[in-house]
């Protein structure tokens, strides 16, 4: 472990920003199934920070907004619906995951396939077009990862 992490539940948490987060917490729950872990509001602004939760993982997500670190930031809908970065979340059953997110209108950009390095995923976009990939694979559990005795 490098001496720079702290020790906790997750030391990477990506955050996106969408133009409607209200609507956007309601979708990722559904699609997804995120769950809520917490939403500060502001009666001017409406949400302005929200935690979602899957698994030992987190999404922490905003509104856009016009602030030093807003102005560093694109949506996809700005650069012709291209994405910069991608998120990976390990799941149980890619195949029911993938069902879901159909479902509830995610944009399928990658069908379900086996991979040649090990499990079954799909890619999608979300309703603000952020790219998603979903997968059996856990590199954590990769024999190939382990060190050697």
């Amino acid at each position: 472990m490098s001496r720079l992490s702290k020790n906790t539940t997750a030391t990477l948490i990506p955050c996106l920003r969408y133009r409607d987060v209200p609507r956007a917490l309601e979708w990722l729950c559904q699609a997804f199934d995120f769950e809520r872990q917490r939403v500060i509001e502001d009666r001017q602004a409406g949400v302005i920070h929200a935690e979602l939760s899957f698994g030992n993982g987190m999404l922490m997500l905003g509104p856009v907004v016009d602030s030093a670190y807003g102005r560093l930031l694109r949506q996809p809908a700005e650069i012709d619906g291209a994405s910069t970065q991608g998120i990976y979340v390990v799941v149980n059953s890619a195949d029911a995951l993938y069902t879901q997110a159909k479902a509830a209108g995610a944009e399928i950009v990658i069908e379900l396939k086996d991979e040649d390095y090990g499990g079954r995923g799909f890619s999608c976009r979300d309703l603000e077009g952020h790219l998603w990939s979903f997968g059996t694979y856990d590199p954590w559990a990769d024999p190939a990862n382990e060190e050697p005795h």
